[in-house]
Order: structure tokens, then C-alpha cells, then sequence
């Protein structure tokens, strides 16, 4: 049995109106990681994830980089309880 890592990250930076939630949940699917993404008011993006170790630092490093347009300045990363996820989505 793989070890699942459950985190909450909130990504700073110009994040919004650049596809970000959109090309994070491509990400989790394509590695199987479930969670939510969502926009917060002072343009940040907020995700809960969960999947196996490796899954997530590829995650995370992804998560520092965003897709082409984002400009990530920062990534607050914090272990949390483990979360009954059965997918990834976009939540409002």
C-alpha cells in the first residue's frame, strides 16, 4: 500500500485569467491525484489535493510553475487530514 500525502496550497501571483484551475485539474487527472482548485478573492488560486507521494512532488513542482501564461510568485504548502476525494474539479 502506497502512502497518500493530503496538502492544501494557496499559489500566489498573477494566477487568475490564465487557465490555471483549468491546466491544474489536467494535471491531478493525469496523476491521478483527487482534490478541488478554485479562485479566491485577492486573485489567488486555492487547491486540496491528495494522491501518493511521487504524484504529489510532481504536483508541487508543477504547482510552481502553472501553465504558460501564470506567473507563480509563491506556493504556501500545508499538510492536512486526509480528505474522502473521488476526484479532481473545479470548484466556484
Amino acid at each position: 500500500m502506497t502512502m497518500k500525502r493530503s496538502i492544501s496550497a494557496r499559489v500566489y501571483g498573477k494566477v487568475q485569467g490564465v487557465w490555471f484551475r483549468a491546466s491544474t485539474k489536467e494535471i491531478a487527472d493525469g496523476l491521478e491525484i483527487k482534490g478541488i482548485v478554485r479562485n479566491e478573492n485577492g486573485g489567488t488560486v486555492y487547491i486540496e489535493a491528495q494522491g501518493d507521494e511521487e504524484a504529489m512532488k510532481h504536483f508541487l513542482e508543477w504547482m510552481n510553475e502553472g501553465p504558460r501564461h501564470a506567473e507563480v510568485e509563491r506556493v504556501e504548502v500545508n499538510e492536512i487530514a486526509q480528505q474522502n476525494f473521488t476526484e479532481f474539479r473545479i470548484t466556484p
